[in-house]
């Protein structure tokens, strides 16, 4: 309990803007409580939360693994440079599970590795930090949480926002009535990313093991806009950007509105604003309903970058007695239903890390990685295990299925499972390469 109290202390510290750097990783345990990482895909998110992890009082950054020998070789030199060590190499994910002395792994590869990564980690007996979203498809989600009851060893899903001190402080004003009962939530993410163009299929670049990198994925042809980015917008390597984004802002609602899994899901979207290989949605809005009389609304805006509500991302809560506001950061609002500002709560984060494209900065990220390493040691509770992540990155999932299928969805409340469409079930799993199945 003493543990717990000091960590919502140092989190309401952050919040206020009075715990500084050195303190961000705050540790009172003994050297025999050293955790050894491996960092898995750091080309770029990756590469900045193997830095944050290198930083972190007797965590070791031991190891890294990336199928692209460029990025392997940065991200060691820089990991050296910050802990005095110099990690270890790997390019294949299950030649480092091998390792013996291997506590945990952060996975940050490219979307359809996350779930298999994953499995393999807490079968070969380690604990996992696992990037949103927690898996490609539902199916893999599913596995995942049964995964983690198996083997008994911990997931952590990143959605940071259940680690920040005021989104925590809001969630609980919302629990107690700040607004009354809250009864629609609405989300939205905004950006202006430029066109992909028309992919050559060529051959892949010496540095990149194009193999490795498809994985678990049934084998295509690289072509030269693919890789390191723009797998996001390809259905059978990514997500899409209601996934790559929009799981924080829904995470965020369907914590806000006390839901589960839904009863009801449509989607309307399409790729409109530029004609390439983007294949996902650039545009896209999401409903859903759910059992306890209540709704949510995403909307998601991959190429014009105008801000709903003031900023780009953020999420908003609507009460029968008042409107709940988060506007993206570590900050919330509360208006009365005359539309009077009665409270506002902020933090001092300026605005270059508030839009930072790595995350939300060290300073609120690392809470997260924090609150993963504590738990490891027995210290704290995780604050999104993968039962939570799963339920959170399953409702963009089925918003992509109903826009896949141009069809309404009527879900189990229970669980999310779709009940009497075919062509939507087709899509709450995948095919995997021969050899590379998940099995529990």
């Amino acid at each position: 309990m003493s543990n717990r109290r000091d960590f919502m202390k140092n989190t309401a510290l952050v919040g206020a803007g009075l715990l500084v750097t050195p303190q961000l990783f705050p540790f009172t345990g003994s050297p025999n409580e050293k955790i050894i990482v491996g960092a898995v895909g750091t080309n770029s998110r990756g590469f900045f939360l193997a830095r944050m992890f290198a930083k972190m009082p007797n965590v070791e950054v031991a190891y890294i693994c990336d199928v692209d020998e460029k990025v392997l070789e940065k991200t060691i030199a820089d990991i050296e440079k910050i802990s005095g060590k110099k990690p270890k190499a790997y390019k294949d994910v299950r030649k480092l599970l091998e390792e013996k002395d291997l506590d945990a792994i952060l996975i940050a590869a490219p979307d359809h590795w996350h779930a298999p990564a994953a499995l393999m980690a807490l079968q070969a007996g380690k604990h996992v930090y696992v990037e949103k979203p927690c898996s490609h498809n539902p199916a893999e989600g599913e596995i995942l949480v049964q995964a983690m009851a198996k083997y008994g060893k911990l997931v952590q899903m990143g959605s940071q926002r259940r680690s920040f001190p005021r989104v925590i402080e809001a969630m609980q004003a919302l629990k107690d009535g700040i607004i009354g009962r809250p009864y629609f939530a609405k989300g939205w993410y905004a950006n202006n990313r430029k066109p992909i163009g028309v992919g050559k299929k060529v051959a892949p670049p010496a540095n990149l093991d194009f193999d490795l990198w498809q994985g678990p994925a049934p084998r295509r042809e690289f072509q030269d806009n693919l890789v390191h980015y723009n797998w996001h917008w390809f259905w059978h390597w990514g997500t899409g950007e209601a996934l790559n984004n929009g799981t924080h802002e829904l995470d965020v609602m369907r914590w806000g509105l006390g839901v589960d899994f839904p009863s009801r899901v449509t989607s309307a979207g399409g790729r409109y604003a530029y004609k390439d290989d983007w294949e996902t949605p650039d545009t896209q809005s999401i409903s859903y309903e759910f059992a306890n009389n209540t709704s949510m609304l995403w909307e998601g805006r991959s190429c014009n970058g105008f801000p709903g509500e003031g900023v780009g991302r953020g999420v908003i809560f609507y009460g029968d007695k008042g409107t709940l506001s988060i506007p993206g950061g570590d900050d919330y609002k509360v208006y009365d239903l005359d539309n009077k500002l009665v409270k506002e709560v902020k933090t001092n984060l300026q605005e270059a890390q508030r839009t930072n494209t790595m995350g939300m900065g060290e300073l609120l990220d690392g809470l997260h990685l924090t609150n993963f390493v504590e738990s490891i040691r027995g210290k704290q509770q995780l604050t999104c295990p993968i039962a939570e992540g799963h339920k959170s990155t399953l409702l963009p999932q089925l918003g992509n299925i109903a826009l896949r299928t141009g069809t309404v969805l009527t879900c189990d409340p229970s669980n999310g499972h779709i009940l009497k469409n075919k062509a939507a079930m087709k899509l709450w799993s995948r095919t995997y390469e021969k050899g590379w199945e998940m099995k529990l």
